[in-house]
């Protein structure tokens, strides 16, 4: 756990999922266009999930939990803070 999040290796090695700390559930749509803004295209739009592409890719669930696609644990990182800081935040 760091920075109000935790970050697990997804099974692959190729994902990892962002579990926000304090954080059980989200507005997908309010969230989504943060996402956009910081530069991601969007995929998939539903109720259930929505995905990115950019510079890596993303799926985001109402729970708040976020699946991002790549093996560059720092990349991976630096995504999860932003979630965390930028993202999820009012």
């Amino acid at each position: 756990m760091s920075e109000g999040f935790a970050m697990e290796l997804c099974g692959n090695q190729s994902s990892w999922q962002i579990v926000p700390e304090g954080v059980t559930s989200i507005d997908l749509e309010h969230v989504g266009v943060k996402i956009i803004e910081s530069g991601f295209e969007v995929g998939v739009q539903s109720r259930m999930v929505w995905t990115f592409t950019g510079e890596a890719d993303l799926t985001l669930y109402p729970s708040g939990k976020l699946l991002v696609k790549t093996a560059d644990k720092e990349l991976a990182e630096a995504i999860a803070a932003k979630h965390m800081s930028i993202w999820t935040r009012a």
